[in-house]
């Protein structure tokens, strides 16, 4: 089964409909201060996507930088390769890109 990565835990988006694509593991913590705490942010990135692979999804919520860490993680882990998904506002669903 594969598995949907989010960049960060939200209550502002309902986030259930990705459980189409696969189980769900939040990454970081709700408005986690990357900036102020780099080392430990990128430790537990390693940690949460040890086992990231190809039919495996980002869903990118959160802060623009952890974002960037995270695809950047999951693409040198993945030979340069990494699916997201991206919310369709007119189809109301996510779409895997």
């Amino acid at each position: 089964m594969p598995t949907v990565y989010v960049v960060s835990e939200t209550s502002q988006h309902n986030i259930a409909s990705a459980l189409d694509f696969g189980d769900i593991v939040t990454i970081l913590p709700p408005n986690a201060q990357v900036t102020f705490s780099v080392v430990p942010t990128v430790a537990r990135i390693k940690r949460a996507l040890e086992k990231f692979k190809d039919e495996d999804y980002l869903l990118f919520i959160g802060d623009p930088t952890a974002i960037s860490m995270i695809a950047a993680y999951a693409a040198a882990k993945n030979n340069g390769r990494y699916k997201c998904l991206k919310w369709d506002k007119l189809e109301r669903r996510y779409i895997p890109i």
